[in-house]
């Protein structure tokens, strides 16, 4: 049987739980025990401790319509942060569940990264390029960890929006993609979880700002994966385990983003 990949984005508020990245891992290896045609590729970001850490150096925090900007000045402790605190973190915690992670950042994975926008400092957007480990990882079984630094050709490190990473690497590898987030669904305007949602829709609800910052970013760049992989996209959370399991197994459960 050939192999079928899922590319999981977490989002970093998950190293925030005791117990919730340790949780997740149990679950994929419960997966692969029971489905070993199932393979797996973590993203992450890693925003609360990014936060925390531009907090205690002394510097302030800036967003521009969900997406950090990322002065070179503080782009030390974003990259130490993720690259490095997060993406060790959730190594260690997949060791627990005796899988075997790789960690790496976007230019192991296969991509290159460019300047998004001047105005937003060292954020960067990911094109797949020429090789990079990511399949060879998968044929050795192993579990990729990607965190969502990016080095561009220019020799500049890059902090890219780990959702459009999510998204770029599930397309490069023609996997299937499931946001992972902390909120079991997107919401309405009276909270209620939507089931799907579609282009139109989307469009929508943002402007009349039911959907803003994070979650923008989060669906817009769900809508744009749905539509290149032509599939259905999911967004759901990590505070629930089983809604991976179940994600896996074919059931309906967060929101599905429809190309």
């Amino acid at each position: 049987m050939s192999k079928q990949t899922w590319v999981i984005k977490l989002g970093g508020a998950v190293l925030n739980q005791a117990g919730a990245a340790q949780a997740l891992f149990a679950a994929i290896k419960q997966i692969q025990h029971e489905a070993p045609h199932k393979q797996f590729v973590i993203v992450h970001g890693g925003g609360a401790l990014v936060d925390k850490w531009l907090s205690d150096a002394g510097f302030a925090t800036a967003k521009h319509q969900g997406l950090r900007i990322s002065p070179q000045e503080q782009m030390p402790y974003i990259v130490g942060a993720l690259a490095g605190c997060a993406n060790k973190q959730l190594m260690a915690d997949a060791i627990t569940a005796t899988l075997k992670p790789v960690g790496l950042c976007l230019y192991d994975a296969g991509f290159t990264t460019t300047q998004k926008l001047k105005a937003l400092g060292r954020v960067g957007t990911c094109e797949a390029s020429e090789g990079g480990m990511l399949e060879a990882m998968l044929e050795f079984d192993r579990l990729p960890v990607v965190s969502s630094v990016g080095i561009g050709a220019d020799g500049h490190l890059y902090n890219v929006n780990a959702d459009e990473a999510a998204a770029a690497i599930a397309s490069k590898l023609g996997a299937e993609l499931i946001f992972m987030t902390d909120v079991e669904a997107v919401l309405d305007e009276n909270k209620q979880p939507l089931n799907q949602l579609d282009a139109e829709q989307i469009a929508a609800l943002i402007t009349q700002k039911v959907i803003v910052g994070g979650m923008e970013v989060k669906v817009k760049t769900s809508l744009h994966a749905a539509q290149h992989l032509r599939r259905g996209v999911y967004i759901s959370s990590w505070q629930k385990p089983e809604n991976l399991i179940a994600l896996l197994n074919g059931e309906h459960v967060g929101t599905q983003i429809l190309p």
